[in-house]
């Protein structure tokens, strides 16, 4: 456990250092990548402890990315965590159901996606929080890999809404945070991002998401440029 100067006790993984705003107040590409194998941890209300691996993210660039909330330097309520220090969640909600969660980086407006995680503690409470999230009668039962490969699926699993997770500085905040961990074996593999058909080609083809090769939990796999890497 680590305290605080306001007596808030945060319960870091023994031996790990918590990402600092020097991590995040760098170029959205680099923060996206680095981010990869990096621990998130999320405090329940109940003190308890969700960990997950982070294996795959997206590059939103800021003001001049075509794909982006912030292009062109909009500026709205909803958006706004986005344009705050580097190291701020910027949590949305989607289709009228779903919540995606990203961090502020150094350029204006920038932020990167979590896409994808791999459970690594308190497994058991994110397969409940993602049967409460099931809008079937019917209740599924999801496998390790199944729980976190989304974006709306690592919201849900990780009890992360834009109600109590928004504009938050995830360097100092109690309730989630960042840990750093060894560096991932696998390889690094470099893709086109997600669910942005809308975005002009350029844009929509530029190669700004990054995931773990290999990796069950990753949302996406894109098979010609894993066979490029290991061929």
């Amino acid at each position: 456990m680590k305290r605080r100067s306001d007596g808030t006790v945060v319960a870091l993984t023994p031996g790990r250092q918590r990402l600092s705003d020097e991590f995040f107040n760098r170029p959205c590409l680099q923060v996206a990548v680095d981010l990869l194998g990096k621990t998130l941890v999320r405090k329940l209300e109940d003190g308890s402890l969700l960990r997950c691996k982070i294996v795959e993210t997206e590059c939103y660039l800021g003001v001049t990315d075509k794909a982006c909330h912030t292009f062109g330097g909009r500026r709205t309520e909803k958006n706004a965590p986005m344009y705050m220090k580097p190291g701020t969640s910027y949590v949305y909600f989607t289709y009228g159901m779903y919540h995606c969660f990203n961090i502020s980086s150094q350029e204006e407006g920038s932020a990167v996606l979590l896409r994808a995680a791999e459970p690594l503690e308190g497994e058991d409470t994110m397969q409940l929080h993602r049967q409460a999230s099931q809008r079937s009668a019917k209740e599924k039962s999801y496998k390790t890999h199944e729980l976190c490969n989304g974006p709306s699926k690592l919201c849900m699993a990780l009890a992360i809404d834009r109600f109590t997770c928004n504009a938050k500085d995830l360097t100092l905040w109690p309730e989630m945070w960042f840990e750093e961990a060894p560096k991932p074996e696998e390889s690094v593999v470099t893709s086109t991002r997600v669910g942005i058909d809308s975005v002009e080609k350029e844009w929509r083809l530029k190669p700004l998401r990054f995931y773990l090769l290999g990796n069950k939990s990753v949302s996406k796999r894109d098979k010609l440029q894993e066979g490029a890497i290991t061929s």
